[in-house]
């Protein structure tokens, strides 16, 4: 007698009509091997770059980072991300590099924070420009020159 109360030869024939059951078993592994997300998704999109702003050709270089949600709450990296990246303050932009190894850490917090690239209109400025440049609302660089004096002497001659 077995723990279960059956016979040994009972419990042959059980196990043997088990067994025959499992080898018509399919397993479900072999119905989704093929993938099932269309090819359309996978299409080249290169058009939506216009939409956006940007040009696929030549990305822009400076990415514009914005803190738009609290980090309360939020798992110690996340926190420490957002230092290392200044973004303490809620809704100041910060400028930062676009490169695979800024992008990479930005992935982490991306629910926390808005990118926009760096749009510069006017140009970039020059070392003296510096401290008359800002950045407006729509996130463009606005550089304003500082007007040169023209020698009246030049003009008259």
């Amino acid at each position: 007698m077995s723990a279960l109360g059956l016979k040994s030869s009972q419990f042959k024939t059980l196990t043997a009509a088990a067994l025959s059951r499992c080898l018509t078993f399919v397993s479900a592994r072999s119905k989704f091997s093929k993938a099932r997300i269309p090819k359309e998704i996978f299409a080249e999109r290169s058009q939506e770059h216009e939409k956006y702003g940007g040009d696929p050709n030549q990305p822009h270089k400076l990415h514009l980072v914005t803190r738009v949600k609290s980090v309360v709450r939020r798992p110690y990296w996340e926190k420490d991300m957002v230092k290392r990246f200044g973004l303490e303050k809620a809704n100041v932009p910060v400028i930062h590099k676009n490169t695979p190894a800024v992008n990479s850490q930005l992935k982490f917090i991306k629910h926390l924070i808005r990118i926009e690239p760096l749009r510069t209109p006017y140009g970039l400025p020059a070392e003296q420009d510096m401290a008359d440049s800002y950045i407006n609302s729509k996130g463009e660089l606005i550089v304003r020159r500082l007007l040169q004096s023209v020698d009246t002497k030049a003009i008259e001659s």
